[in-house]
């Protein structure tokens, strides 16, 4: 149990640092946050409009038949459309925000080391391609997934799913095998 908590708090460390470079120093997830210079004249719209919470616009309303929901996509092929996640109040609690992070990565740490410690004849070739494998399986099936039908662009998340998650693969590569 001891190798396993080292070897998942410095695969959560790995994962913590990859997340910092990747949406901070190296910005690679900046073409998913476009700047608009009419911000100011949306977010007073926006305001004036709606609730917390996620949009998919345009939209039937709930309760409308299926006829309706037909009529309504018809209707708007062709149109403008938005995903929009509205917040009424901008909070900068960074520091719950990185703990809780860094107990998301360190969660996921220890499930994988949990996994690769009930492989027979462990071995750094092993720990690598497995680790990116998890890495791979969460991008295909939830950013991958979201940039079908959000039309959006999910490169920068596919680079973090191989890079940080073969960063880890490497770590417990080395640290895992000989020690179960």
């Amino acid at each position: 149990m001891k190798n396993q908590l080292i070897g998942a708090l410095v695969a959560a460390v790995i994962l913590f640092i990859w997340q910092f470079l990747s949406w901070g120093m190296l910005n690679l997830h900046g073409s998913q946050m476009g700047y608009t210079p009419n911000q100011d004249t949306i977010l007073t719209v926006l305001s004036a409009n709606l609730e917390d919470g996620q949009y998919f616009i345009p939209r039937a309303p709930d309760g409308a038949t299926a006829d309706q929901q037909q009529a309504m996509m018809e209707g708007s092929i062709g149109k403008p459309w938005a995903y929009v996640v509205y917040h009424s109040s901008m909070s900068n609690n960074m520091g719950m925000n990185m703990i809780r992070g860094f107990a998301v990565d360190f969660l996921a740490a220890f499930l994988l080391c949990w996994m690769l410690l009930k492989m027979a004849n462990l071995d750094f070739k092993t720990c690598i391609l497995s680790s990116i494998a998890i890495g791979l399986i969460g991008y295909f099936t939830i950013n991958y997934m979201n940039s079908i039908w959000f039309e959006g662009n999910s490169l920068p998340d596919l680079m973090d799913a191989v890079v940080q998650w073969g960063l880890c693969g490497a770590w417990l590569g080395w640290w895992l095998p000989g020690r179960a």
